[in-house]
């Protein structure tokens, strides 16, 4: 869709990166990395600065202490990361928990790993599971379930009894949750982000996933990092030494110094992006579209059955070419194309110029015939 947004100049809302800059102070700490020439290979685990400061801010967030030497691999962000863990824990014949919608990565992420993945719903327009679907999903030959709270594409947080419904299966079946927690701190209306490693039970058999990617407006910087018990993480490292050797070195020197941003700075970002969900939100209602409320990330979902298109890919590239607004298509997000055919994720990572040009050109869409009673908001 981003491709699609530049062949036709249209105002990207499909692709999830922020179009405003980094913060100067981490723009600078690069910079200074560079000056000072380290450019050559970091430790292939890690820079221990970057591993001290991930230990630091777990335990100033979370209140969990890991040992940054045993149990945290920085790794080419968490794309990496998942993919490392998954090749690390898994073999051929396992099976892998997915819920759906899901971020595109997870069910090929299974396939490459050699895991077979059993996919189950979250449920609009709450996005929850139910706990009996879930239950059927795992079984002996269950290895680990991925959980991404605050969720892409839904906004979904994860609340505590959802947690421990997941935590019980996971002990039950002896199965790892590989949880990515990239959005931590993009939570609105009192949600909390809640760590599944903090739950009893769960502490040596969660592998936890993060980046600097989200938190920073640093998406290309792709220095990213997992956290597991000794035993996972030896896996992991091996796994990530033969993928990628290791992260960029002065980049992982400026996470470093932006890993200890005090909560201030947490806050501030909580903040904007409530305000830029809200403004999107109501360009998109304004527009017609039934949206999904999120209570994190920085994504809308959207319902957009009223508009009578066939499906979620035609009408995407008629907002693409025709009225000049990219989305990503809802088919996009599960197994089956057709459970996604009535959704459109929209992001909000944006600048007000952004919305303004998006808002002037979906004014252009023909508002929908929609019964009172389908309100998704």
């Amino acid at each position: 869709m981003t491709r699609l947004a530049l062949q036709h100049g249209a105002v990207n809302l499909s692709q999830g990166f922020p179009d405003f800059p980094a913060p100067a102070e981490i723009k600078r700490a690069a910079q200074d990395a560079i000056a000072a020439d380290i450019n050559q290979y970091a430790i292939t685990w890690g820079a221990k600065s970057l591993r001290n400061a991930v230990a630091a801010k777990c335990e100033r967030t979370q209140g969990i202490a890991f040992d940054p030497e045993r149990e945290i691999t920085v790794c080419c962000g968490s794309t990496e990361a998942m993919m490392s863990s998954m090749m690390a824990i898994i073999n051929p014949g396992d099976e892998v928990v997915v819920f759906e919608p899901f971020y595109e990565n997870y069910g090929p992420d299974a396939i490459l790993s050699g895991a077979e993945p059993k996919f189950v719903k979250l449920h609009p327009p709450d996005w929850k599971f139910d706990p009996d679907e879930l239950a059927a999903a795992f079984g002996p030959a269950t290895k680990a379930i991925i959980l991404n709270t605050p969720n892409n594409p839904t906004g979904k947080v994860f609340e505590r009894p959802e947690l421990e419904c997941i935590r019980d299966l996971c002990v039950k079946w002896n199965a790892y949750a590989i949880t990515d927690e990239i959005y931590e701190h993009m939570l609105y209306d009192g949600a909390t982000h809640i760590s599944m490693v903090t739950l009893d039970g769960m502490r040596d058999r969660t592998i936890t996933i993060n980046a600097l990617s989200k938190t920073y407006s640093v998406t290309g910087w792709r220095v990213g990092w997992a956290i597991a018990a000794p035993d996972v993480t030896a896996a992991i490292r091996k796994v990530h030494d033969f993928l990628t050797v290791g992260a960029a070195a002065p980049l992982q020197e400026a996470g470093a110094m932006a890993l200890k941003s005090q909560p201030g700075y947490y806050e501030a970002l909580a903040g904007e992006y409530t305000a830029r969900r809200d403004r999107l939100l109501g360009i998109l209602t304004g527009a017609g579209f039934q949206c999904f409320k999120p209570r994190g990330a920085y994504y809308i979902m959207t319902d957009i059955s009223a508009f009578g298109f066939p499906d979620d890919v035609s009408f995407a590239k008629y907002l693409v070419k025709d009225i000049g607004v990219a989305a990503v298509p809802g088919s996009s997000f599960y197994r089956d194309p057709a459970s996604g055919k009535t959704h459109l994720r929209f992001t909000f990572c944006k600048t007000e110029k952004t919305f303004q040009a998006a808002a002037e050109r979906l004014a252009k869409l023909k508002h929908p015939v929609r019964a009172q009673s389908n309100s998704k908001d």
